[in-house]
């Protein structure tokens, strides 16, 4: 059994609607909903679902850059939110973040190496020239030259940039990598790069990844086990070859019959989810407006993850029926 590093409970994040300046407010995005999930030292955990359904929100909440309005996030045994501003230092010390966008992420004002180096000047008590061999031995694990030291980021194609921004994450050394839509912004060719580059990673350094994706192909390649979420809800959780081969919610099986097929003329698989998804809550299961399988208790009360098999949870009333 792997070891627990960390546990999500009951997570809850809403964003209200308007509100602004002479605006009413006009409701609310439950943008997490009731999120449970546990991430395990060494794996790596792929989350999946359709842009706008609250990935890169639990992403910056697990990183304490948004709070939320219930629930807990346990690390090592304590609840991140009830950290101290000492404690929450040392606590990014071990978890750390790649942003989607190689480009915006990065301060056009300092060189690659300043860049590196700077989490290691707020965290560290190393000598500038320690701190500085330390920047340039990860630009190597990462694959920029120390030619490309001194450049700054305008002068990097997207995927240096990308390799800027992981070489950044890695310097001290964490125990989570949070990585946050990593390779969406990148051309095909330069996604497997990137791709390939975290896997070697992590089994050098021993990492964990918490990987959030649109992209099916991307998170069956890296991921060993795999949770999907739709508008705020995780519906399923399962390993990567059950998830793929037998999914047991609906709404992943659209997802998977989505996949372009590589074979010309090749059929899919028929959908059991179709229409369009609405942000506006209600009493029952969030995809039952779009579900072909809905049944009256589908309206009327909301699912909650249940095991589907070994090692699997969906969240569906009629989970093991379809």
């Amino acid at each position: 059994m792997k070891k627990l590093l960390m546990n999500i409970e009951s997570l809850y994040k809403e964003f209200t609607l308007g509100g602004g300046f002479l605006q009413k407010r006009t409701g609310v995005v439950q943008a997490v909903d009731d999120v449970n999930l546990q991430i395990f030292e060494g794996e790596t955990l792929g989350l999946v679902g359709e842009s706008g359904c609250g990935k890169s929100t639990l992403a910056r909440i697990l990183m304490r850059l948004e709070e939320p309005q219930k629930g807990k996030v346990i690390f090592e045994g304590r609840d991140i939110f009830a950290f101290s501003s000492e404690e929450l230092k040392a606590y990014r010390r071990n978890v750390q973040m790649v942003f989607q966008d190689p480009y915006s992420s990065l301060n056009p004002r300092k060189t690659a190496l300043g860049m590196i180096t700077e989490p290691l000047k707020i965290h560290s008590s190393g000598s500038r020239e320690q701190n500085r061999q330390a920047a340039l031995k990860i630009m190597d694990k990462v694959g920029l030259t120390h030619e490309q030291a001194r450049r700054y980021p305008h002068e990097f194609s997207g995927g240096q940039r990308q390799r800027i921004g992981i070489a950044r994450a890695l310097v001290l050394q964490p125990r989570l990598i949070i990585a946050d839509e990593p390779v969406s912004a990148l051309d095909a060719s330069i996604q497997a790069q990137i791709l390939n580059l975290l896997k070697d990673l992590k089994d050098e350094f021993g990492l964990t990844y918490l990987f959030i994706s649109h992209d099916l192909n991307v998170i069956r390649h890296v991921s060993e086990r795999i949770a999907v979420m739709y508008l705020g809800q995780i519906v399923e959780v399962a390993d990567r070859h059950d998830l793929y081969h037998a999914p047991a919610h609906p709404y992943t099986r659209m997802l998977l019959a989505a996949i372009p097929s590589c074979v010309p003329g090749g059929r899919k698989q028929a959908g059991m989810v179709r229409g369009e998804t609405t942000q506006a809550p209600n009493a029952g299961c969030r995809i039952s407006n779009r579900c072909s399988y809905k049944i009256d208790i589908c309206l009327q009360q909301k699912p909650k993850l249940r095991p589907a098999g070994q090692n699997r949870w969906s969240a569906c009333h009629r989970t093991g029926e379809i």
